[in-house]
């Protein structure tokens, strides 16, 4: 008991001196070995490399590759001109266009701040524009990002996948209806709370320029059920079905928008590679930590813990989603899942909780923590695009991240929201 919490007091000293949250967890761990039994030392090296050994783990840089060349393939002109057909009309139209684009990238890049940057960095000065205070503009543009983690293909739901050995498919699934409900919850919240331009798009549109751009859409959009229905229909694993997202996004960027070249290629390999070595890193390192608190027992005294409380399945979910909602306002998205799945997802099994459910519940709670200060990744990435303190940004976000909040709780108390799709696709 003293050892674990030298472990967790080193943790939290070296957080607070600004350590990365990785490092921080490594180091713990070094405190722990050396007041303990430096004989572990041996032990952790083979720790660290088990931690990496899964053949899941291999697709998690080919989401962030595909993702990476969506990106530099310029698509995002192509989805919010779309969006504009759909929702550019209605009150508060750019408004509506934002959550709408959100949600299509969302389902395409996997990655809640490339939605932010890319969304916000094209409709965001176009939002002010047109009369949308631009804190509000750069809030429903960082809420709305929360999407990207959620509606898959999604990177956070892999990781999890990969931690609590479950299946990729069934977590991909079950964000499919959630995802969905955030982005229809937050466009009502749009049309309630923002004011903006009623008609942002002056140019009549034609049933011949509507199904243009239609067309010039439909490849794009089509990708997300491309990449998850080959996992879900057996075609292809989640590695093999990675891979293919990344042939089908470089076909679109070189073919169909032709913004693709062999440099920008070769910079969102770098890219990836260099993002996929922090996560690993991340990841080595969580997992060295985890690994400790196995030894001193944690999980199975958490389970016996939250078990003994009597609280039944759905109080402990609700109590659990207060954690990791506090959780992601101080720790980033992949850490967190790391760290938190092995504590509490022993507990909420023998509670008769199904761990895709507790997965695509951390995940959603996870994602508004992205958007929340200190740490929120796609609240500091907003901050970047729209040069504004983030504390404004959070301000103009709060509201619309009540969407998020409101579809916790339901999925909480209704988990068919989550499981019903897995269920009858993935039996």
């Amino acid at each position: 008991m003293i050892l674990l919490g030298l472990l967790l007091l080193s943790l939290l000293v070296f957080i607070a001196a600004g350590v990365p949250i990785a490092y921080s967890l490594g180091l713990a761990v070094l405190v722990y070995i050396l007041s303990g039994d430096p004989q572990l030392l041996l032990v952790l090296p083979l720790r660290l490399f088990a931690g990496l050994d899964s053949y899941a783990l291999m697709s998690l840089p080919l989401f962030i590759l595909m993702g990476q060349v969506m990106n530099s393939a310029q698509i995002t002109s192509r989805l919010i001109d779309f969006s504009m057909l759909v929702a550019g009309r209605l009150r508060s139209g750019l408004g509506l266009v934002n959550v709408l684009a959100s949600m299509l990238f969302g389902g395409i890049s996997g990655s809640s701040a490339s939605d932010t940057a890319s969304i916000g960095s094209v409709l965001i000065p176009e939002m002010q524009a047109r009369g949308f205070r631009k804190e509000v503009a750069a809030g429903i543009t960082v809420a709305s990002s929360t999407m990207g983690m959620i509606i898959p293909p999604s990177i956070p739901m892999v990781l999890y996948a990969v931690v609590a050995q479950e299946s990729v498919g069934k977590l991909f699934l079950g964000g499919v209806f959630p995802g969905i409900l955030v982005g229809l919850l937050q466009m009502l919240l749009v049309l309630l709370l923002a004011r903006g331009s009623i008609e942002p798009d002056s140019q009549p549109v034609t049933l011949a320029s509507a199904m243009t751009r239609t067309v010039r859409s439909v490849p794009v959009l089509v990708m997300p059920v491309f990449v998850v229905g080959s996992v879900v229909l057996g075609v292809a694993t989640a590695t093999e079905s990675a891979a293919l997202g990344v042939l089908y996004a470089a076909l679109t960027g070189f073919v169909l928008t032709r913004a693709l070249s062999v440099r920008s290629g070769w910079e969102c390999l770098r890219s990836a590679a260099m993002t996929s070595a922090k996560i690993m890193i991340v990841i080595a390192l969580s997992q060295a930590f985890i690994w400790v608190l196995a030894l001193e027992r944690v999980p199975e005294g958490v389970a016996g813990f939250v078990v003994n409380l009597g609280l039944g399945a759905t109080g402990t979910l609700l109590i659990v989603n207060l954690i990791v909602l506090a959780a992601g306002t101080v720790i980033d998205v992949s850490p967190a899942i790391l760290l938190l799945t092995p504590v509490f997802a022993p507990a909420l099994q023998e509670l008769g909780v199904s761990p895709v459910l507790f997965g695509v519940l951390l995940v959603s709670g996870l994602a508004v923590g992205a958007c929340t200060p200190p740490v929120g990744t796609c609240l500091n990435v907003g901050a970047a695009v729209a040069n504004l303190d983030i504390s404004r940004i959070f301000r103009g976000a709060a509201p619309f991240l009540a969407a998020n909040a409101i579809t916790l709780f339901l999925a909480t108390i209704f988990p068919q929201i989550v499981l019903w799709l897995p269920n009858q696709l993935m039996p």
